[in-house]
């Protein structure tokens, strides 16, 4: 019934999303709704027949609640005008739903509902996150292709374009934070590494939309002050999470070092 009334809070925001705009080129946001809903109701369906603990149960509806308003609600609309707003989006995705959707572990509830066939997907994904570098390159390389203007621009003036960002995103996103949140206690060093590059590079990237002395996305009176807040919102708040995180996986690191010298 939670989830019943959650969609039901969400689903208005998601149908009216850019209604009436674009004609057919809004087919991939529709798409993208569609998916939504599937995914959650899915999760629902597979909670139905192997019920999860309730931690992650939360986390899961958490973290599609937050997916349901920053892209289907009226944060979607201010993001296309503005930068600061563009990236605070990006940011709930990235650092906010992405490990979410880590913690919720919702692989057991949709495969009770996709079946084996799931495994084909889901097997190389957990290989792939058993290398937390990896897939913190593969994270950098989607965040820093995204912002720069060329990209960013087209994702702006297209909605297939900004779907396929969005995804760029959340799917790396998952991959990074599945790597680094459930890496077991011998993968605590190198998950706390690929943190601490994560909050480097992206630090790097806010500073230099903080600092730049002319607007990279566009040509509005107020479109450089609108970036410099962009950038100290990837920097400050999102540097602070990845920052906390890598804190956390360098005391399991150290916990795990002092039991092994103490045996």
């Amino acid at each position: 019934m939670k989830t019943v009334a959650l969609l039901i809070w969400v689903l208005p925001l998601a149908a009216g999303a850019h209604s009436g705009e674009g004609g057919i080129e809004q087919a991939p946001v529709w798409f993208t709704q569609v998916l939504f809903v599937l995914a959650w109701i899915g999760y629902a369906v597979g909670a139905a027949r192997r019920s999860p603990r309730r931690g992650p149960r939360l986390a899961l509806h958490t973290a599609m609640f937050i997916t349901g308003l920053a892209l289907f609600g009226p944060l979607d609309e201010w993001s296309e005008d503005s930068a600061a707003w563009h990236m605070v989006q990006h940011m709930l995705l990235m650092v906010v739903v992405a490990p979410l959707l880590v913690l919720a572990r919702p692989l057991p509830q949709w495969r009770a509902v996709l079946g084996a066939r799931a495994d084909a997907l889901w097997r190389p994904l957990h290989r792939f996150s058993r290398h937390p570098m990896a897939c913190a390159l593969l994270h950098a390389a989607a965040i820093w292709f995204w912002h720069a203007p060329g990209p960013y621009v087209a994702a702006l003036a297209s909605p297939l374009w900004h779907v396929v960002e969005h995804a760029c995103f959340l799917f790396s996103g998952w991959l990074f934070w599945w790597s680094v949140l459930r890496p077991g206690r011998a993968g605590a060093l190198p998950a706390a590494g690929a943190l601490l590059f994560t909050v480097m590079h992206t630090g790097l990237l806010g500073a230099l939309l903080a600092f730049s002395r002319a607007p990279l996305y566009s040509d509005a009176p107020s479109a450089l002050a609108d970036q410099q807040l962009a950038g100290l919102v990837m920097w400050v708040p999102g540097g602070l999470v990845y920052l906390l995180v890598a804190v956390w996986a360098a005391a399991r690191w150290l916990s795990a070092m002092g039991r092994g010298a103490f045996e």
